[in-house]
């Protein structure tokens, strides 16, 4: 195991980080065990104790050198990301540039967390008074971070918990921890107090007794939803923040830039095999620009090149596992059975599946009302606005959705009306940028991540009054 001093400790053995593409070693990992695991509180509990004491510009100068260490290490950092998670090298560097701006981002926001300063002579009880408030960090927090974004959705993690005075205990994806061991590197290089940060590539199980730990003040996950419902139903009294899943639907409607829609759901539905919790999913098209737009999207698809994550003009590369391949085929296969038509794509090759388009999905199937997380999208055709909503909204999740539309009317009913964290109008539910708010609502999680809001997650608010009487 590397923790932030970068020694080796006890754990569960070496275990080989594989690339999914080609069976490859990518690097070595040492998991921790219960041995290693029973002292990560204690020691997150010192890293606290020094944090507290640390002025918000000392965090502000710790996290810019963590963003200029990124910076640093940008090509080394993008190829670890390609090789373990099997991630096409050009999206690999986009994620460690995005990275740099998680930090980069905190810094600056441990510089303006603040609080405010009110008169509290509401009524002649209150005369003299003045309220005061301020933010203060809440105590250790474990991470839990996936496989899909290896290194920022960790950051999104790290950065706030450092930026609002917190420690933070970091458990990465099991499948590709690589990319976040960076983090503890980058750290120790910037300076941060040992115990702030510790990085446990661990089992499930063997992290347990840190979730059900009293001294753990919250948990922040991202994952899926089963999974991440299960954290929230045994945490106790912790706070929990839960980034789960979706099955994005973007709305095409008539009069929109129909070019720019197709690309862009080209790459929402089908960049890193889909497996991002705001891929595109189910794209519904107004009725009088089907023909165009399915036409568009099947030859498109179809000119995707999946290929060795180390290629610069790969777009997808394999699945994570070919468990997962497997999965999404037999998604496929059920939805054709049940009356879809399958346009292009769904050939599996080990874990390896070709860029997908379905058309005639039964609103039961699987590619209809669960997530995909695979190279694959549904078309739906639709003859009023409303209805198109109506068909978003069919869904459990709510994590965001895309709208592409001429109409300000359209685009604000979308926003009134669509039951999810974020609507993009005139682009697919797959942007993000990283300051901005970013999660769901209903089984799409609980809480909000980007710098900002997540710092406020992780702070409390303690209100001073002073009586000038």
């Amino acid at each position: 195991m590397e923790i932030i001093e970068h020694k080796a400790r006890a754990g569960r053995g070496i275990r080989e980080i594989r690339c999914p593409y080609d069976g490859s070693i990518a690097g070595t990992v040492d998991f921790a065990g219960p041995e290693v695991l029973s002292g990560v509180v204690d020691r997150a509990m010192e890293g606290f104790a020094r944090m507290r004491e640390m002025p918000p510009y000392g965090r502000a100068q710790v996290l810019e050198k963590m963003a200029r260490g990124v910076e640093e290490h940008h090509g080394e950092i993008a190829r670890t990301i390609a090789l373990e998670a099997a991630k096409p090298i050009k999206l690999a560097g986009i994620e460690a540039s995005r990275c740099g701006l998680t930090f980069r981002t905190a810094a600056a926001e441990a510089l303006r967390m603040g609080g405010e300063c009110m008169s509290l002579e509401f009524d002649e009880s209150a005369a003299k008074r003045s309220g005061f408030t301020r933010r203060f960090p809440i105590g250790p927090i474990l991470g839990i971070s996936p496989f899909n974004f290896p290194l920022n959705l960790a950051a999104h993690k790290v950065a706030p918990a450092i930026a609002a005075g917190n420690s933070i205990i970091l458990k990465p994806s099991s499948s590709d921890p690589l990319s976040a061991l960076w983090l503890a590197r980058l750290a120790s290089e910037a300076g941060l107090p040992g115990g702030v940060l510790q990085v446990v590539p661990c089992s499930p199980a063997d992290l347990e007794p840190v979730l059900q730990d009293e001294r753990v003040k919250m948990i922040t996950f991202t994952g899926s939803a089963p999974v991440g419902w299960g954290i929230k139903a045994r945490s106790g009294k912790k706070r929990v923040a839960l980034e789960l899943g979706g099955n994005a639907g973007v709305i095409v409607d008539r009069g929109c830039n129909v070019d720019y829609a197709v690309s862009r759901i080209l790459m929402g539905g089908f960049a890193y095999a889909g497996q991002v919790c705001i891929s595109v999913q189910r794209v519904l098209i107004h009725e009088d620009i089907y023909g165009q737009v399915e036409n568009a999207l099947v030859e498109g698809a179809s000119r995707l090149k999946v290929g060795d994550p180390l290629d610069p003009e790969a777009m997808l590369s394999a699945m994570i596992t070919e468990k997962e391949a497997v999965r999404v085929e037999s998604w496929i296969g059920e939805a054709v059975k049940a009356g879809g038509r399958l346009l292009t794509g769904g050939r599996r090759e080990g874990s390896r599946v070709s860029p997908a388009v379905l058309s005639g999905v039964p609103r039961g199937a699987k590619l209809w009302q669960e997530e995909a997380f695979g190279p694959v999208i549904v078309l739906e055709r639709f003859k009023g606005f409303d209805e198109a909503v109506g068909m978003v909204n069919d869904s459990r999740f709510g994590l965001q959705a895309g709208v592409f539309t001429p109409s300000l009317e359209s685009a604000m009913e979308a926003f009134e009306r669509i039951e999810c964290g974020g609507v993009m109008i005139n682009d697919v539910p797959t942007f993000r940028i990283d300051p901005m708010p970013y999660g769901g609502v209903k089984e799409s999680g609980a809480g909000r991540e980007g710098v900002k809001y997540a710092m406020e997650e992780m702070t409390e608010l303690r209100l001073m009054v002073i009586n000038r009487s």
